[in-house]
Formats: C-alpha cells, sequence, structure tokens
C-alpha cells in the first residue's frame, strides 16, 4: 500500500485528516478535480477506518420505489419483486425523519444539502466499487409470504462497513492518493489572514510540517476520549463502552477551534446503543457491529431491579436505538436485559446468534431472574403487569400496529404481544457510545465557519466531526450518507477552488 515517503518536505493540494467513509469520499471527490491528496490515517495499517469499518454499512436515501433502489442493488428477477413490499420513501419523507427526530433544531440549509445530495451520492459510490444489497434481516419481516421492508432503510453494503472502506481505500490508492498510516494531523499552521497553508503532522519519525492549500478535517468525534467525554457529555459517560475505533479522540475538534472556528450540534448528546455487556472496552475488527442488540421491539428491557424504563415500541427500531443507549447507563451498573419468549425468538436479527453473546435461557420469569441477577419479585410483577396491559389487536412487526398497553408506565405503544410462551431468553446489554453530536460549524459547501460567522479560508469538516445535523436523536443509516456526501461536497469544493484560483500544484 503506498505511503508518503518523505512528508517533511512534501506538499499537497488537500491533506485529508481522517480515513473513514467521510474522509475517503473527500479524498476521492478532491482527486476527481486533479487536486494532489494526502489522507492522513492516525491508526496503523491493520487498523485503518475508522468508525466507518465498524458498521453495518445502512445507508438512508430517498426513493420512489424499488426501481430506484435497484439502480444501487442491480436488477431483480420478476419473483424476486413479487416476494417485496418496498413503501416508497420521498425526499420529504427523509427531510421529515430528520427535524422529527432531532425535534426540529437540526440545520435546516445542512438537510437540504443532505437530502438532495443522498441518492446521486451514493450512485457515485457505486462508481468506486461500494456495493449494496437488500437488509432483508435487518430492516424487513416476512408477512404474509412477503417481504415488508419498513423504516424508510432497505439497503446495506456488500461486507458492511469493512466493505464500503475496503472498497474506497482500494479507489483512492488506485487513483493517487498518498495515505500516510499511523500518523495524526495534531495542528493546523495558518497564514496571516487565518487559512490554511498546512498541517503539523505527529508520526513514527515525530512531528513535522507538511504544506497544502487546504486541509479536510474528517476524523471522528471524541467519543473514543473519556475526557472529553465526561466534559462534554456529563458523569458516567467516562464509563461507556465505545463501539468503534479507539482513535476518534476528537482531534479534529480541538485542531478546529485552536484555528477559530465555531462549533455547532448537541455537545452533551451522542449516538448510543444497547450493546452487549460482554463486548469490550472497544470495537473488536472481527465482530464489527454484531454487538448491537437492535431487536427489542419485539420483547421487553428491564433494570437489574426489574422494572421497565423505556418504551420499547414507541417508533420503529431506526428512530429510537440511537438514543436508548443512553437510558441503559442511567440504569444501576450500566446495564439491562432485553427479554424475549419463543413467538418471537425466530424473529430476532442475526446479532443474538453469535457466540459472543450474554444470554441466559430459563422456562420461567423467576429462573430468568436468578441468571442474571434481576430481582424476581418485581421481575415477575413487571411482567405479569405487562401482560394484564396488553391489548387485544392485530399484530403487525413492520408497521406502527398501534398494538399497545393501557394502564401501565411506561407504555409500550406499538407490537405488545404478551410474554407468556417459554422458554424465555434474556440478553444483557449496556451502552455501547457510536459518535458524538457536537462539532465544527459548516455550511452547504462543508467549508469551517468561524466565530465570526465567516468561512475559514481552506479550511472544511465533513462526518462526524462537522456539527449541525444531530440533535436529541438520530435516524439510521443518516450518518453514512452524511459523511459520504458532506465529503464529496468538501473534496469537490476544495478542489475546484484551487483549480479556479489557479493555486493547485503551488
Amino acid at each position: 500500500m503506498p505511503v508518503v515517503k518523505n512528508p517533511a518536505t512534501d506538499k499537497y493540494d488537500v491533506i485529508v485528516a481522517g480515513a473513514g467513509n467521510a474522509a475517503l469520499s473527500a479524498a476521492l471527490a478532491a482527486r476527481e478535480t486533479g487536486a494532489s491528496v494526502l489522507v492522513l490515517e492516525k491508526a496503523p495499517v491493520s487498523a485503518r477506518g475508522g468508525n466507518s469499518f465498524f458498521t453495518g454499512g445502512l445507508f438512508r436515501f430517498p426513493f420512489g420505489g424499488i426501481e430506484d433502489v435497484e439502480e444501487l442493488i442491480g436488477e431483480l428477477s420478476d419473483d424476486e419483486r413479487d416476494l417485496i413490499d418496498l413503501p416508497p420513501y420521498a425526499e420529504d419523507n427523509l427531510y421529515a425523519d430528520l427535524m422529527r427526530v432531532s425535534e426540529g433544531m437540526a440545520d435546516a440549509e445542512l438537510c437540504t444539502a443532505l437530502v438532495r445530495n443522498a441518492r446521486p451520492t451514493l450512485s457515485w459510490l457505486r462508481t468506486y466499487g461500494v456495493r449494496w444489497v437488500l437488509a432483508y434481516g435487518r430492516q424487513s419481516y416476512k408477512v404474509d409470504g412477503r417481504f415488508k421492508f419498513w423504516g424508510g432503510l432497505p439497503v446495506e453494503c456488500v461486507g458492511a462497513g469493512q466493505g464500503l472502506v475496503d472498497a474506497l481505500f482500494d479507489n483512492a490508492i488506485e487513483l493517487g492518493v498518498d495515505i500516510a498510516y499511523g500518523t495524526m494531523a495534531d495542528k493546523l499552521d495558518l497564514a496571516n489572514d487565518g487559512g490554511v497553508r498546512g498541517v503539523i503532522v505527529r508520526g513514527p519519525e515525530g512531528t513535522r510540517k507538511i504544506s497544502c492549500s487546504a486541509v479536510i478535517l474528517a476524523c471522528g468525534g471524541f467519543e473514543a476520549n473519556p475526557e472529553m467525554r465526561a466534559r462534554y457529555l456529563g458523569p458516567g459517560w467516562d464509563l461507556a463502552t465505545v463501539r468503534g475505533t479507539q482513535f476518534n479522540t476528537g482531534d479534529g475538534l480541538r485542531m478546529g477551534i485552536e484555528a477559530g472556528a465555531g462549533v455547532a450540534g448537541h455537545f452533551s448528546g451522542s449516538h448510543a446503543v444497547a450493546w452487549d455487556a460482554s463486548a469490550p472496552r472497544f470495537g473488536d475488527r472481527k465482530i464489527g457491529d454484531l454487538f448491537q442488540k437492535h431487536s427489542y421491539p419485539l420483547g421487553l428491557i428491564v433494570n437489574k431491579l426489574g422494572e421497565r424504563f423505556v418504551d420499547e415500541g414507541a417508533d420503529f427500531r431506526n428512530f429510537t436505538y440511537a438514543k436508548y443507549g443512553k437510558e441503559i447507563l442511567n440504569q444501576p451498573g450500566r446495564i439491562a436485559f432485553q427479554v424475549f419468549d419463543q413467538k418471537v425468538v425466530d424473529m430476532l436479527r442475526d446479532e443474538y446468534r453469535i457466540k459472543e453473546v450474554a444470554k441466559a435461557e430459563a422456562g420461567s420469569i423467576r429462573e430468568l431472574a436468578e441468571a442474571f441477577d434481576i430481582d424476581p419479585d418485581v421481575f415477575e410483577r413487571t411482567v405479569d403487569s405487562y401482560n394484564d396491559a396488553v391489548q387485544d389487536s392485530p399484530y403487525d412487526p413492520a408497521i406502527l400496529d398501534g398494538k399497545g398497553t393501557v394502564g401501565i408506565a411506561p407504555p409500550k405503544s406499538n407490537w405488545a404481544l404478551k410474554l407468556d410462551k417459554p422458554p424465555f431468553v434474556a440478553f444483557a446489554v449496556t451502552c455501547g457510545i457510536t459518535f458524538t453530536f457536537g462539532g465544527l460549524k459548516i455550511n452547504r459547501h462543508s467549508q469551517v465557519i468561524d466565530t465570526q460567522d465567516q468561512p475559514i479560508r481552506g479550511l472544511y469538516a465533513a462526518g462526524e466531526l462537522a456539527g449541525g445535523l444531530w440533535y436529541e436523536n438520530y435516524p439510521g443509516g443518516s450518518g453514512l450518507t452524511a459523511g459520504a456526501v458532506f465529503g464529496r461536497i468538501a473534496g469537490t469544493h476544495a478542489g475546484e477552488l484551487l483549480a479556479e484560483s489557479g493555486t493547485r500544484g503551488k
């Protein structure tokens, strides 16, 4: 794999800090304009790819029907189409979901840019070897013999996150992008006018300066930095398990603020999910995202006291999973238990069937409580009260079926089936943080905006580091889309600006 031979004397048109989906999209887009590009990957080559490597590879984008989706996955046979029930997901639906889950606080300009560029950007990624398939196992249920897709999220990358970043790395290298592994961006070198003129990097040979005309910061949030988590997210967050890479420690945020950048987004908010209690402190590259446990709408969630604490059926999993991890962190021992009976066990996602799982099975609720040291008396009362509150109405896991409970708090608003068919199964989960919501302020061109509300010349941000989109919650699959969209915008804008000014290659 090509690496920079002598970065102390090299000069590039564009330097990209980071090497995940957003960073590599930026590098490819900048290279398309003819710019020379250097990617700084803080991790060694064996751990490359940032948080993107650990994702399931799901991308959210608007589509009119199966024909639009086939442009990404390839043409289906008539028999395959007959088995698929896929409601359209228009641009207005995507925009509305972005606004709804952020409680109206998301930046309207950024949301509009994301919505309009989502599908074209996925088509562009396809030209660089990224491939998608229908996410049958994650985003559909088989109802009356047909696969009913739900939540506006029908496709996932072939090979999940690893397949995504491997394709982007291969194409970046083929296009002549240089990649320096084990080398981090440490400080921005600024000209007298405050614009970018280089980067101070730290690598195997020490600290050095590399000159450039534009820098694209795409090196993730601060989710792997326990000090910053406690500072921004609050007490207890330093104890959370990190779902992904250990290298996202807030370097880009620090550098941008030091350079005068403004900030945006929800700095005390994050994407955090139910994560297997047996998982290591950082992501496992062999297991990937399979420590996640996302079938909770099919059952109940209780804490060690035996009490429920969230509405498991408040909405589709896509629109609740990113905030329910925080609720687990607030429970005694930072642990909770997802409980199912035999009516739904066959419907659980594949991640429940890996061998590295904290699982117990028992013939009664009391025996299940004893297996996980849950208060047995309270747990039994919780289940009995829930069963008594379940309403007798039609059940359909692929729609918001309104089959809920009456008279208990919290309620279960949809998909409320009685928990009464043993053996019962429980999975122990903790809080797994994915990424942080606060970041650098950008405009629709991905330019970083300073504290005087002006673009900083030559400075861009994309991916988890860019603030303004996520507040309180998050629509599943929109992070990878946003990373690719704004990474591509940043790379194109930076490269074209250099070409127009005549400074490329100087």
